[in-house]
This record gives structure tokens, C-alpha cells and sequence, in this order.
């Protein structure tokens, strides 16, 4: 074991305790060998510990949302945003995390525990653009989501547009999610004016993975087929989502509006084009919409 420090801005970091052992699965390995960068991941992935850090604990202790990654039975990948009052994010011990909190009605999150053990977890803090990923196995119970830690490491602030919380409700959706095979127009044009959204994948030499992804508005694009495509910006080089897609093509996408804490959950089939750009392309075979899914309010600052 050795230490490393996770810088997320000029004076803040998290310490974790990384391990020695090769941290990359099979098609992260292949992604990063096409790319060039097999030598530079694997630096990279010495941040890649297995338990959680006292300094991570502090992180994880402070914040109200984060997007959680699990499968259904048919191992289709979806991504659902839970949130909660600061300290829902509750550390029993240096492997286990509770999460106290129930993900918007409707949501497919509690029905996929129960039929496969394999989360992902990302907390995200809009207001500082920290995010930590804590990848592992999970548990419904009724005090709550554990998860059982394999893999907890930081991530840059790249990409990650900063907001301040600017209000929250107390009232919860009264329906059921709004469920279709394709986008609307009112959608369409939701996800092509996104600054933000988060993907869920899976390997099954990985587990569940659930990732960020952000740009300036217009950097995903809905095609006239209804395909969902957006570029693969360069970043820390370990290519965890599109290792896990060159094993198992299928994500779960969540838009998030902030402003209205409206939900757009689209899953489907991905696809690598060939080209000079990393680009994935997502065929959208479901879609469930949660108006007012979140309590949280966000403005955007920059």
C-alpha cells in the first residue's frame, strides 16, 4: 500500500491508501492500449484504493446528492440520483458506506438491488467540482443502501460546471416516472441543451461504474434517428466507462435539470463510430421522465 493525494483544486485534496495490484480490467486495458496511454494509466491508477480514508469520510460527510449506477436483471445499466440532508452519506467502517436515502418514486434503483448486488457510486459536489467514485457491491435494506467498497478514488474537477444550492423543497413527486420507447420534442431539446449529465455502465470484469460528463450546451446532440451522441473529452486516461463499453455496450444516461429538479433517465445501446474524435453514439430503446424528481435546487455559477 502507499499513500497518494487526489488534487480536486489549488489547496484541496483527498489522501487515499492506493494499492499495488494491477487496478484496470480487460477493457479498460484494451481502450488505453488503442489510445496509446497503457503506461500513463497505469500511474494513474495507483490512486485507486480499496478502502475509505478518514479524509474521504470528511468529503463523503458533507454533501447532498450523488448518482448511483446499478443493472436490472437483464444487466442493463441505469443511473439514479439520490439526495439528502449532509451526512447521508454515512461511513460505518473504512469499507462500508450507508446511503439514507430514497431515490425519487418510481425509480428502478431499489428493484435492481434486489436482483444484482453491483453499484457504483458517484458523489458529486457542484458547489467546489470534488467528485469521488466508490465502485462495489450493494445491499437494500430498510436503514438504508450499503455498499461494500472495492475500488475509491477522486477525480479532477475537469468538465464539472460549479453551482450553488439555491433552495430545496420538501414535496416528492405524486406519480409514477412518464415512460416512453424514444424522445419527444420537449426532450430532445432538453438533452441538447445540457451542460451535465452522468452515464452508468458495467464490465463483468469491473462491476457497475457511474460516471460525469459536461461540456458548454450543445456538446450532446440528438440526431434526426433520435441517437443520443456526445464527444469523449480527453481526461485522467484510465477510459473506466469506455473499458466497460467495449465489454458490455449498454448505459443507463441521467439528465438532470437542475433548475426544476426535473429527471431524465434514457437507456440503451452504445456504439463507438469510427473517426479522428472519441465519440460514443447511444441507440435509445427507454425512457422515464420524473418531473420535480429532486428536492435540490441549483443556480449555476460558472
Amino acid at each position: 500500500m502507499q499513500e497518494n493525494y487526489v488534487t480536486n483544486r489549488p489547496g484541496r485534496h483527498l489522501k487515499v491508501m492506493a494499492f499495488t495490484g494491477h487496478p484496470f480490467h480487460e477493457g479498460e486495458r484494451e481502450v488505453q492500449r488503442r489510445a496509446g496511454v497503457a503506461a500513463e494509466a497505469e500511474d494513474v491508477g495507483r490512486i485507486i484504493a480499496s478502502t475509505i480514508s478518514p479524509a474521504v469520510r470528511r468529503f463523503l460527510a458533507g454533501q447532498r446528492m450523488a448518482v448511483v449506477a446499478s443493472l436490472d436483471a437483464g444487466r442493463q445499466p441505469w443511473a439514479s440520483l439520490v439526495t439528502g440532508a449532509a451526512g447521508f452519506l454515512e461511513t460505518v467502517d473504512e469499507r462500508l458506506l450507508r446511503i439514507a436515502a430514497e431515490p425519487a418514486p418510481g425509480d428502478i434503483l431499489p428493484a435492481n438491488l434486489r436482483a444484482r448486488p453491483e453499484l457504483g457510486l458517484l458523489v458529486l459536489d457542484p458547489r467546489t467540482r470534488q467528485r469521488l467514485r466508490i465502485n462495489g457491491r450493494g445491499l437494500l435494506r430498510p436503514e438504508g443502501i450499503f455498499l461494500l467498497a472495492d475500488e475509491v478514488y477522486g477525480n479532477c474537477p475537469k468538465y464539472i460546471q460549479r453551482r450553488r444550492l439555491a433552495g430545496e423543497t420538501e414535496s416528492r413527486p405524486a406519480g409514477r416516472p412518464a415512460r416512453s420507447r424514444r424522445l419527444d420534442a420537449s426532450q430532445r431539446q432538453r438533452v441538447a441543451a445540457a451542460d451535465t449529465f452522468f452515464i452508468a455502465s458495467f464490465h463483468p470484469g469491473g462491476g457497475a461504474d457511474a460516471s460525469h460528463r459536461g461540456g458548454r450546451p450543445g456538446f450532446v446532440r440528438v440526431g434526426d434517428d433520435g441517437r443520443i451522441g456526445f464527444p469523449d473529452y480527453p481526461g485522467n486516461n484510465m477510459f473506466n466507462t469506455l473499458g466497460n463499453l467495449a465489454g458490455h455496450p449498454r448505459v443507463g444516461l441521467l439528465f438532470v435539470d437542475f433548475a426544476t429538479g426535473d429527471l431524465l433517465h434514457v437507456a440503451g445501446r452504445a456504439s463507438l463510430p469510427e473517426g479522428p474524435e472519441r465519440r460514443v453514439e447511444v441507440r435509445v430503446e427507454e425512457v422515464r421522465e420524473t418531473r420535480g424528481g429532486s428536492p435540490l435546487r441549483w443556480e449555476l455559477v460558472e
